[in-house]
């Protein structure tokens, strides 16, 4: 198959998610349709939530609906009590590791090291997450078409690719590619424990190498930091080539013809100050579709 159209979705919590179903339902509706235009599609973190999603079989008005019914509980309404640690003291012990990181290695081996520690606390939250993020599949099997999942050893601070060739199970890979230490337990997947596929990159966008034409949908824009009360993922030094400017760099220095897609204003106030709260959802899935539609020309001329 001659490598045509990679389309990257990265990480961004909740907000992320929407934000990405919504851009891709207003290319569609806009006459772009990146459910069936993408040859490739690579997820990262709330991305590989996104790419189970656009990958199955389901039309981008569809997914678009799902998001609208994903209703968050009542303000005041008590969840179901799993272990969590403090959101602001996990930021602040990520922001820590990302400042003492002297590589994108060392800053991964670090964050795994950090996701391990705290299964102690978190290992009883399990169960019940892979039960959620199955819940949430449109379909539990790997689609026919190609799709890659990232994690991170976190073991080794290695990236993974998971795909339907890995003999993981679609539930399985995606969980791991969520698993954002501090916040969620590690994901345990033969033996091997694995964390969130951002925390090596937001959007992974060096993955697409070697197609024509990359499409990067990126819900944290590029951002290089994590600000306090902003979830912004890890620090990602130029130098090591983790960041979003230096992956759509290197992608055109070989030839790709490569579109990056980041929340606009409209798009960032939907969000709002916590990315990671369901409540946004409904909000931010309505900005990514009226940005989506707005979008649609500059990607079909592109």
């Amino acid at each position: 198959m001659e490598k045509k159209l990679a389309l990257v979705l990265g990480g961004g919590g909740s907000a992320g998610h929407a934000w990405l179903i919504g851009v891709v339902a207003g290319l569609a509706d806009a006459g772009l349709d990146m459910t069936q235009a993408a040859d490739l599609v690579i997820g990262a973190s709330a991305g590989a939530t996104a790419a189970a999603w656009v990958r199955s079989g389901m039309t981008p008005a569809e997914l678009f609906a799902l998001v609208l019914s994903e209703r968050a509980p009542p303000a005041g309404q008590a969840r179901e009590r799993l272990p969590s640690l403090p959101m602001g003291a996990v930021f602040e012990r990520m922001r820590a590791i990302g400042a003492a990181a002297d590589s994108a290695a060392d800053l991964q081996r670090a964050m795994g090291a950090f996701g391990l520690e705290c299964d102690a606390i978190l290992q009883a939250a399990a169960g019940p997450r892979r039960a959620m993020v199955a819940a949430r599949l449109p379909r539990p099997d790997w689609p026919d078409r190609p799709m890659i999942v990232t994690a991170i050893d976190a073991h080794s601070g290695e990236l993974v690719l998971f795909d339907r060739h890995s003999g993981v199970p679609l539930v399985d890979a995606v969980t791991a590619s969520t698993a954002l230490p501090g916040l969620v337990p590690t994901h345990s997947i033969n033996g091997r424990r694995y964390i969130d596929g951002g925390v090596r990159s937001a959007e992974n966008a060096d993955l697409a190498a070697g197609y024509a034409q990359v499409v990067v949908l990126s819900p944290l824009g590029g951002r290089t930091r994590m600000e306090p009360g902003q979830f912004e993922g890890l620090r990602r030094d130029p130098a090591w080539r983790t960041d979003l400017a230096s992956q759509v760099e290197d992608l055109r220095s070989q030839g790709s013809r490569v579109e990056v897609i980041t929340p606009d204003a409209g798009s960032r106030a939907a969000m709002g100050a916590n990315m990671m709260d369901p409540a946004v959802r409904i909000p931010t899935a309505r900005a990514g579709f009226a940005q989506g539609r707005r979008e649609a020309a500059r990607l079909a001329s592109s």
